[in-house]
């Protein structure tokens, strides 16, 4: 649903505008409100409602008994806060999900399918410099994981 890579900057008002693309998705789909969060790798995960929906479920049914479970859903869920992009598809984040991410001025908005990903510039640099050469390594051994299930 999601998809490609774009840069944008935090306005001066604090606001990210989504990608028009994004926006034009979003339309398409009648999706009014998201959800953003911490994400993995230093980034921010942002999820359509029902996508959201769809993921809290999964995490709702991991044990609460083993501490790892309870340690990932409390940073998780506490993280998580409702967004509704305006006309012009301009988000607020709150300055918490901004210092998580390390964001300050510009950053990287990735779609990856049905989440949308908010990166600094400089975390983004990093993170596709340290894994681009590995891409057809890593793609191979997900191919022939996913063919021997």
């Amino acid at each position: 649903m999601f998809y490609g890579e774009y840069q944008h900057s935090i306005d001066r008002k604090g606001r990210l505008i989504l990608p028009s693309k994004f926006r034009d998705t979003a339309k398409a789909n009648f999706i009014e409100k998201f959800f953003v969060t911490r994400g993995l790798d230093k980034c921010l995960f942002m999820f359509s409602e029902e996508e959201w929906r769809l993921q809290e479920q999964k995490f709702k049914n991991i044990s609460f008994a083993r501490q790892e479970s309870r340690i990932f859903n409390r940073l998780y869920f506490s993280g998580a806060v409702e967004v509704f992009p305006d006309r012009q598809g301009r988000i607020l984040l709150p300055q918490y999900l901004k210092d998580y991410a390390e964001i300050k001025r510009d950053l990287i908005v990735v779609g990856v399918s049905n989440r949308i990903e908010i990166w600094s510039s400089d975390k983004w640099r990093e993170f596709y410099g340290t894994w681009r050469q590995s891409f057809e390594e890593i793609a191979a051994k997900l191919v022939d994981n996913q063919n021997e299930a």
